[in-house]
């Protein structure tokens, strides 16, 4: 596992502390793998989930340390999203 997956699943498992988040979602940073979100809070995994949201390693980091908003990065094509969009709101909400 990358150091940039590692350091990601710290910082949105402290993001998300307490936060109810009831689906599944998969950050896919782009050469460096994947990030599961769900009840049970993140962890480094490539399984599959309810939605993906791929973004670079720069993207990814801006994102979480709120200097990107994730819909801006998603209408800039910064950010692409394939599955339940419904799903990926819900996470933009618990993360905000």
């Amino acid at each position: 596992m990358s150091d940039v997956v590692t350091e990601a699943v710290a910082a949105l498992n402290a993001k998300m502390d307490g936060a109810d988040f009831d689906g599944t979602a998969k950050f896919v940073i782009e050469g460096e793998g994947g990030i599961i979100i769900d009840a049970g809070g993140a962890r480094a995994s490539e399984d599959d989930a309810d939605v993906s949201l791929t973004a670079d390693t720069e993207t990814f980091k801006a994102i979480l340390e709120g200097e990107l908003n994730p819909t801006t990065a998603f209408m800039t094509g910064k950010l692409s999203v394939d599955g339940d969009m419904g799903q990926a709101m819900k996470l933009a909400s618990v993360l905000g």
